[in-house]
């Protein structure tokens, strides 16, 4: 970009904490299903390290906080001491480019796949077949200690995150996964402390956030938020005074990919003194308008980046964009739609 040109906003430097980062252009968490067993595989060092500039904020695909919070097969881990060996050449390539990297963690809560986690025969009706048959496990509340069990799985899973290397987490509070189910008043149906009022809603959420900020501190902790409530506004402006409380790093918003993203989310600021990042479906345009009107301090792109690997030099040269393949998203192959979308310096070679 010439001196005398024009800043393009998204590749403006911002500070985040104590990170520096050179450009906005995040790469956001994107499930792959290529971590077969649970566990990172080599083939995600190239596909992170290809997405990494110097100065580049990238977010892991969610890892499991624990055996009993897997929602696909082949989604990595982070709660055994294998896994965290795994992570820990991947979290290197990416540091070797300049890069900055956080690891999201997740539970999925309700929509768990329970053939996968360890509760599958805990849950399965007394009264099944004795064929070796399986049943659906019947949905029911979670009790007060099993919510304390969770919410030290999480922390134990930040803690570990740390320890390969990352340079923080994000948790993951949207999405519909276990967090939003209690955020959201047309799911959660409880009476008791975690029901009810919004700040009955949000107790479970920041006892998790709380434990993490305690285990590795607030400045290497970002949440991610989505806006699946019948006021979303009030939830989230309750959620963020809470959130800066706890000295929380940043609040990563997603927001419905068939919503106009003139809907500025300045409500939360006024609530929130971390930084902004805004997410759902952005093109380039929409992005830099994002920064420029401070509707956002930075900005993701999911399938942008899936797609093109070097997508902060695309914007800087308006060169062309890949499209992506749908069908390799979840592929299980370790190159195909994973590590052989190409960059521009070998379109132009």
């Amino acid at each position: 970009m010439a001196a005398n040109s024009t800043p393009i906003p998204l590749l403006t430097p911002y500070k985040m904490g104590r990170f520096n980062l050179s450009h906005r252009v995040v790469m956001p968490p994107m499930t792959r299903n290529r971590s077969y067993n649970n566990t990172p595989q080599p083939h995600a060092i190239e596909y992170y390290a290809q997405r990494a500039t110097k100065g580049g904020f990238l977010i892991s695909e969610s890892a499991s906080a624990s055996d009993i919070s897997q929602g696909s097969p082949n989604m990595p881990g982070i709660w055994t001491e294998d896994q965290k060996e795994a992570w820990k050449p991947i979290v290197d390539s990416v540091h070797s480019k300049g890069g900055i990297f956080f690891c999201q963690i997740w539970h999925p809560g309700r929509i768990s796949n329970s053939r996968l986690n360890n509760w599958w025969f805990l849950w399965t009706n007394a009264a099944a077949p004795h064929d070796g048959a399986c049943v659906e496990p019947t949905l029911r509340q979670l009790s007060t200690c099993e919510l304390a069990h969770i919410v030290n799985d999480f922390r134990i899973a930040a803690r570990n995150a740390i320890e390969a290397g990352f340079d923080g987490v994000e948790i993951n509070s949207a999405n519909s996964y276990i967090i939003e189910q209690f955020f959201n008043d047309q799911v959660n149906d409880r009476s008791d402390e975690y029901g009810g009022s919004i700040e009955n809603r949000c107790r479970f959420a920041l006892e998790v956030i709380g434990a993490i900020v305690n285990e590795i501190g607030g400045d290497r902790v970002g949440i991610k938020l989505g806006k699946k409530d019948s006021n979303p506004e009030a939830l989230l402006t309750y959620l963020a005074s809470q959130l800066t409380k706890l000295g929380v790093l940043y609040l990563h918003v997603f927001e419905p990919r068939d919503e106009p993203h003139n809907n500025c989310l300045q409500f939360i600021r006024k609530s929130f003194e971390g930084t902004l990042i805004a997410s759902g479906g952005y093109n380039k345009n929409e992005g830099d308008v994002a920064i420029s009107e401070n509707c956002a301090d930075l900005v993701s792109f999911g399938r942008l980046f899936l797609a093109n690997p070097d997508l902060p030099k695309r914007f800087e040269v308006n060169g062309p964009l890949n499209k992506h393949d749908r069908s390799t998203f979840y592929k299980n192959d370790p190159i195909v739609g994973y590590t052989d979308y190409p960059s521009l310096k070998l379109e132009f070679a």
